[in-house]
């Protein structure tokens, strides 16, 4: 019952966000200059700690804009970012920076993370929500590539319950990780892509 009424919550947004209208990816990047000081140019991060938005699905993105403003996912930086956003802004901002380019990853997967990596992913399902290569897809973000750093902390925030979590299905996945599976998670996905 709890899991139809989070996905009934989740249906609920996306339908608020998205029913507004065409978004307009050129006025996205007009209000997404300031975004360029954490998220990097052309929304690739160089801060290990701070997630690169290129490339990220755009439901995903104006997703968890919503979530910031509506102080159900609570950042010092965002927060207040996303608080006076509307919502044709957000989707906006969103279609904008869905539709740049994920720039290769820089980081470099240790050899043995490499070979664990890929059956932790699929053991705790972290493929069968984030798409076979980590993509990600509709409101669920892109892993492949990612910054390790931001990757670590949102695993351990899901697993402390600290980490906001739309429909409980990131928290309850998180719950059997250990702080070692975490860190090969971490180096393995953030090596993806390029």
């Amino acid at each position: 019952m709890k899991r139809i009424a989070q996905s009934a919550a989740a249906a609920a947004v996306a339908l608020f966000i998205f029913g507004a209208g065409a978004a307009d990816p050129e006025a996205g990047k007009a209000k997404a200059q300031v975004c360029a000081a954490c998220h990097g140019p052309e929304g690739n991060s160089q801060n290990p700690a701070v997630p690169t938005l290129a490339g990220q699905p755009e439901q995903m993105i104006a997703t968890q804009l919503y979530q910031f403003r509506e102080g159900n996912r609570k950042d010092p930086q965002m927060s207040p970012m996303a608080a006076n956003l509307s919502n044709a802004e957000m989707n906006d901002l969103a279609a904008y920076f869905a539709s740049l380019k994920a720039a290769p990853p820089k980081h470099k997967s240790s050899a043995e993370n490499a070979k664990l990596g890929p059956e932790l992913a699929k053991k705790y399902n972290c493929t069968q929500c984030h798409g076979p290569a980590l993509q990600g897809q509709q409101h669920i973000p892109r892993l492949a590539g990612q910054q390790p750093d931001y990757l670590r902390a949102q695993l351990k925030g899901f697993k402390a319950s600290t980490r906001a979590d739309m429909d409980g299905n990131m928290t309850s996945a998180a719950q059997a990780l250990s702080d070692k599976d975490i860190d090969v998670l971490a180096d393995y996905l953030a090596g993806l892509g390029g």
